[in-house]
């Protein structure tokens, strides 16, 4: 059984960097077929993906926040991680790391099979 579990400051100040881990159980991040999401949820906008990469390392982004994430791994410790700079308090939302299935990248971007329980993270002074 695959488990996820998102872990983080739940207060990030504007203007500073969001960093939040997300540790893996029962899979090896590197295994075949499987990719790794952030996903974020907040009232005023819903389920927003936010990139993801792939048991290869590959990576891809949301293009609207492109330019501010980035997405790494730790294969020795399991662990996924997602930085958000510049941060805003339209940042504030739900972070959730998904697990998603496939053989290509139309699979792994629409086959979301494993779900943390989400960490919120507020944008505030």
């Amino acid at each position: 059984q695959v488990q996820l579990q998102e872990s983080g400051p739940g207060l990030v100040s504007p203007s500073q960097t969001l960093s939040l881990t997300c540790s893996v159980e029962g899979i090896r991040i590197t295994d075949s077929d499987y990719s790794w999401n952030w996903i974020r949820q907040s009232p005023g906008r819903g389920m927003e993906w936010m990139g993801i990469i792939t048991n290869l390392g590959e990576k891809n982004y949301n293009p609207s926040l492109e330019s501010r994430t980035t997405i790494s791994r730790d294969t020795s410790r399991n662990q996924l991680f997602l930085q958000l700079a510049s941060v805003t308090p339209d940042d504030t939302a739900v972070y959730y790391c998904v697990g998603s299935q496939g053989a290509n990248w139309e699979e792994y971007l629409h086959n979301f099979t494993s779900w943390g329980q989400g960490t919120q993270v507020t944008t505030s002074s």
